[in-house]
């Protein structure tokens, strides 16, 4: 890591010095090297009324067959082994295995219509269910919540987009997922928390000033000077700097403000509230996705899981390294149903659902018929999410599939739409267009692109 701790002519009212606030801020534990600095755009904050998102990647692609688009009078091989339940909506019917998100139905849509046309690899979902596109010829597209750091800027001290816990790693596909500003910038790339919230000793230390600084003050090394005078000059020189210069008060709020620290600290949420969840790592996410819509944060992307293999996911072939369709039951099932249902029925009782909508999506479905392993492989054809708070509808069923949830068979849904979905719900005009490489623009959405209109009450 790069230290910066000589003395410079820079001073904030505190005392705290430029140079000593880069020390104490220990990026790399932040989740950022120095090149990669978290930067907060300046200009742009609008009032609190407008509409945050919390977007829930549900990496490994869940079964549609499995969870909300049940098929109980397909044959075994391809209704699987689980039961429709009804919720608390008439007519909508879910698995068993999400009990408690069953009776939440009135608060969020189904859209049982989802399709992709690309390969059927994780990195590819993940891109387009991020971005609302495939990423080719070299060009990465923005992630929703970048866009929306882009175009309106933090709300207060916080960050406008954070990314909990941790980026997704290695799915198999080595490209790129969508979680970055792309072509917008490393100024607009989320705020990645980079630890496990449900960890016993979870803390973000670098969100607080370090015990050392007074003493950093007083006790300055002047042997030092020298040395770390050269390095500042020429690191000032670079456009790393430039960057730093641009956002280094935005930086220094995040870092210095209470409100920011607070909204960190799980240890505040009772015991009781904290178990809702589930005292795990998706669970506890969820529970700081709230934290942070709270306190200001506008776009919350919650990574479900980090990767593929050697873990228990959604991704259900059957054999090893990936996950058996026994896990819907057993394991993730009743993570995602603990978590999930706790998450909307919060904000509905706090009046933040209202302004927050609520994603929650796989990058693609799985096959209708059961493999000879006992699970299903992947399947971009057709494939459920659910969205639902802010402007978006609850209690909704947008389209549907055929008999064995192979294709859709009406009303069709590529994750184009549900760009447009999204930014229509956050308040972003979709005429808008952003500045792309060499500043060429490029359109927010294709033309021809519209939102998914059902949704919206």
């Amino acid at each position: 890591m790069f230290r910066l701790d000589a003395d410079r002519p820079v001073e904030f009212c505190d005392g705290l010095r430029r140079r000593d606030f880069l020390h104490a801020g220990s990026l790399a534990a932040l989740g950022l090297s120095l090149t990669d600095w978290f930067a907060l755009r300046a200009s742009g904050a609008t009032a609190s009324s407008d509409t945050n998102c919390i977007l829930l990647m549900l990496i490994g692609g869940p079964s549609q067959l499995d969870t909300f688009d049940m098929k109980p009078n397909a044959p075994v091989e391809i209704r699987g082994p689980y039961k429709p339940i009804k919720t608390n909506v008439p007519g909508i019917e879910i698995s068993e295995n999400f009990p408690r998100t069953a009776k939440h139905a009135d608060k969020f849509s189904l859209v049982r219509s989802m399709y992709h046309t690309a390969a059927a690899v994780h990195d590819t979902g993940h891109q387009m269910m991020q971005t609302g596109r495939l990423f080719q010829g070299g060009v990465e597209h923005p992630h929703y919540g970048c866009v929306l750091s882009k175009l309106k800027g933090p709300n207060g001290d916080v960050p406008a987009h954070v990314l909990l816990p941790r980026p997704i790693g290695n799915t198999g596909g080595n490209m790129p997922h969508g979680q970055s500003a792309g072509y917008l910038g490393k100024a607009f790339d989320p705020f990645v928390l980079n630890a496990d919230p449900s960890d016993p000793n979870f803390r973000v230390p670098d969100m607080l000033p370090p015990d050392y600084l007074t003493a950093l003050r007083v006790d300055r090394r002047r042997n030092w000077r020298e040395m770390i005078d050269k390095s500042v000059g020429e690191f000032e020189t670079s456009q790393d700097a430039r960057l730093l210069d641009s956002t280094f008060h935005q930086a220094y709020t995040l870092m210095s403000s209470a409100k920011a620290r607070a909204a960190f600290e799980l240890y505040r949420e009772p015991e009781k509230i904290r178990e809702k969840y589930g005292m795990n790592r998706f669970g506890q996410s969820c529970l700081l996705a709230r934290r942070l819509i709270e306190a200001g944060v506008r776009f919350v992307t919650v990574n479900m899981f980090e990767t593929v293999f050697d873990e228990i996911t959604w991704d259900i072939h059957g054999s090893k390294p990936f996950s058996p369709i026994s896990c819907y039951r057993d394991l993730v099932g009743p993570m995602f149903d603990m978590a999930y249902s706790s998450l909307l029925e919060e904000l509905s009782e706090r009046g933040l659902l209202s302004n927050t909508m609520v994603v929650a999506t796989g990058e693609f479905g799985r096959t209708p018929k059961i493999n000879p392993a006992g699970g299903r492989d992947h399947w971009p054809q057709c494939w459920t999410m659910l969205m639902g708070g802010g402007p978006l509808k609850g209690g909704t069923v947008v389209g549907s599939s055929d008999e064995i949830a192979a294709a859709p068979r009406d009303h069709p849904v590529t994750p184009a739409q549900i760009a447009a979905t999204v930014y229509k719900g956050l308040g972003i005009d979709l005429a808008v267009e952003l500045p792309g490489a060499q500043g060429r623009p490029i359109p927010l959405v294709d033309r021809g692109v519209e939102p998914v209109q059902e949704l919206f009450a």
